[in-house]
């Protein structure tokens, strides 16, 4: 089975998460205390790997309804998850072979769980095509599949077959056949309940303890709700080498427990280090000893193991505990993955691993590292779903598996997959993932576009494609776009290209007061020998932006659709009728004068509008703008340089340029420098 789809209602801070589309790997990103780790304990309880974590209980419940539900408990318990699976051929095979072709109607079935613990299904199975599988398989004279052949209910097959008088072999052999439940039940109990995927949660709560009391862990486990997470990583040690907590608390055994242990963990290191690169001089190991009465309880009775992490590279050992906090997560995590991987094997069932905020005590590239065991390791053979509020845990390969989950006034957690409709604090990740990707890029390809911002970057795919289209030039993908803020930013950008780039070019909206600026830059880089940065004038016009290359009109029905749950009534142009040539300068004012959208007007919103929609808006961009945008691009691809030599342009007359965008001094400019 594959989870395709889930859904939480009323459990914790989650009044309803909607509908989440779920993939082979999904990532839930969101800030803290938005509801991702509710959204993951309420789907682990479905079906969870261990039973003593998998009960819902009557203080879990929303506390603004708690008392109204408390009362309907009883008799009307509501349900708190809900989740879609689809069937492999595999069980869709089984399933026919036992009850006839076309058994199921759809592969989708679903399971649910109320707040008394009850799982339901749903699934939608034709009947009457089993009954005609049972009828004409059972060797039945002609005469009873004749009085047999308009039955449409398991119920009326019973009853019928039980009204033959003179029964023969065959009708008593099928009487024995047919189940004594309900046929969709027994589909469920034979069938549903075997192929439903056990859910694996691990947080860093699951990592082991470097002390552990013999004692006390053997006590607590004769009852499974006493133990938590950790106790069950360290079990799972424990059972990995085959021993009992017997056998640790009985010395004369423990010097051969011990290497069966520490060659088990020279295993799961080893493992480890296939994708922990911080380092890979680590051991662990295991010594026994008595406690200590002095110590708190429990490690102050009985017998105590202590797991131990070696460095090779200090010759030092120190307790599990004091060790790397990612190193010891990593290894516990492996632990636990490896014994329950082995135990579901043996029984033939599916996993879902739900891992909340994996690898947060892990550095920057440790967290990469931790993808790719996530990608490489995980995912070919089992789903999972991970939470994370760090950039470096966003795939950015694969986007479209990223939902973002918020916690909104009057709404509670909500799952989405549409970012566009989110807080920027929630997807702030995003943002620094994509930055840092940008920055990466920047350092990497040798031909480089500077712009102002990243509604800069959106404009120019988007007017790009639809050029395209229009068989017009569209920005070369040579390009690497950047977006470096303001023209303060650009001396340190132009450092740190230093010698990688081949070609570089700014677009950039350039007033007067910033013309020192340039001119300064251009000074330091003709005082460092290199070649000053050339700024090509592209529009007459004395201020302006990209935004100002569309029709103002077209321009503020995006502005308006975009702002729309912020506006009144629609901006007009009329309305912004200042003296400022730049519409993104005059919307600024007209949303602080205004109080809009509490007096911030974000340029990206309507960018982001016309790129998601672009094949829709395509027929409402004139042919002025769509000649605009492609004379720019031609003459940012002219600044492409070749093994170091500039392609250059002609300037003059016959260079193509539209009315209106002619070479004069201007504010939206392009800048070129050829090595």
């Amino acid at each position: 089975m594959e989870l395709i789809r889930a859904r939480v209602t009323n459990y914790r801070s989650i009044d309803d998460s909607g509908w989440v589309t779920l993939d082979n790997v999904t990532c839930l990103v969101g800030k803290n205390e938005s509801g991702k780790t509710a959204f993951l304990q309420a789907l682990r309880r479905l079906n969870p790997v261990d039973s003593a974590s998998g009960k819902f209980s009557l203080s879990d419940y929303p506390r603004k309804g708690y008392v109204r539900y408390r009362r309907r408990h009883e008799e009307d318990p509501d349900v708190a998850v809900r989740a879609e699976f689809e069937l492999n051929d595999h069980e869709i095979a089984e399933l026919e072979g036992k009850f006839g072709q076309g058994v199921m109607r759809s592969r989708r079935v679903m399971a649910s769980k109320n707040y008394k613990n009850q799982r339901a299904w749903q699934f939608d199975m034709d009947e009457t095509a089993v009954i005609r599988h049972l009828v004409d398989s059972a060797g039945l004279p002609e005469e009873i599949q004749q009085y047999l052949s308009a039955v449409e209910t398991w119920q009326e097959l019973q009853e019928r077959l039980q009204s033959i008088e003179a029964k023969n072999p065959a009708v008593d052999d099928l009487l024995d056949r047919l189940p004594e439940n309900d046929l969709r039940q027994q589909v469920v109990l034979d069938h549903l309940e075997r192929y439903l995927p056990v859910l694996v949660y691990f947080d860093n709560y699951s990592t082991m303890r470097g002390r552990i009391s013999i004692e006390d862990i053997k006590q607590r486990r004769a009852t499974p709700e006493d133990l938590d997470d950790a106790d069950r990583t360290f079990l799972a040690l424990v059972s990995m080498v085959g021993s009992s907590l017997n056998d640790l608390e009985n010395e004369m055994n423990f010097e051969y427990l011990k290497a069966e242990l520490e060659s088990a963990s020279i295993g799961i290191s080893d493992e480890v280090f296939e994708f922990w690169k911080q380092n890979t001089q680590l051991r662990v190991q295991f010594d026994l000893s008595r406690a200590n009465p002095n110590d708190p309880p429990p490690l102050n009775i009985g017998t105590i193991l202590h797991v131990r992490v070696w460095n090779e590279r200090h010759r030092v050992s120190v307790p599990f505990d004091d060790r790397s906090k990612g190193f010891v997560w990593f290894f516990s995590f492996l632990v636990y993955f490896s014994m329950i991987e082995k135990i579901q094997e043996d029984q033939d069932r599916d996993m879902i691993f739900l891992l909340d905020e994996p690898g947060l005590s892990l550095h920057a590239l440790a967290q990469y590292d931790f993808q790719r065991f996530i990608n490489e390791r995980l995912a070919p053979r089992h789903q999972v779903i991970y939470t994370t509020h760090s950039p470096f845990m966003v795939d950015l390969n694969n986007l479209t598996s990223v939902r973002t989950v918020e916690d909104m006034d009057n709404i509670g957690t909500t799952v989405r997959q549409d970012i566009l409709q989110n807080s920027d604090d929630t997807v702030f990740p995003l943002q620094m993932a994509l930055g840092y990707q940008l920055v990466q890029t920047l350092f990497l390809s040798p031909h480089c576009l500077l712009v102002n911002s990243a509604s800069d970057l959106v404009y120019l795919q988007a007017l790009g494609e639809i050029c395209a289209v229009e068989g017009a030039s569209k920005l070369d993908p040579r390009w690497a776009v950047i977006p470096v803020g303001d023209a303060e930013n650009l001396p340190t950008f132009i450092s740190l290209l230093g010698d990688n780039y081949t070609s570089l070019a700014v677009l950039m909206d350039a007033s007067d007061e910033k013309q020192d600026h340039f001119d300064q830059i251009n000074e330091a880089m003709a005082s460092a020998g290199r070649t000053p940065v050339n700024w090509i004038e592209v529009t007459r016009v004395r201020e302006a932006g990209i935004e100002d290359l569309l029709d103002p009109g077209f321009y503020l029905r995006l502005v308006n659709q975009a702002y729309a749950p912020h506006l009144q009534e629609p901006v007009t142009l009329r309305a912004i009728s200042d003296s400022n040539p730049r519409i993104v300068e005059r919307l600024k004012s007209y949303f602080i004068e205004n109080g809009i959208n509490g007096g911030e007007f974000d340029p990206y919103k309507p960018a982001a509008l016309l790129l998601k929609n672009h094949a829709m808006l395509r027929g409402e961009i004139n042919q002025v703008t769509i000649d605009s945008a492609s004379s720019m691009f031609e003459r940012i691809n002219s600044m492409l340089s070749s093994n170091g030599v500039s392609t250059g342009y002609k300037v003059g007359n016959g260079s193509g340029i539209p009315i209106g965008f002619e070479l004069s001094k201007s504010t939206t400019i392009a800048s070129a420098l050829s090595r």
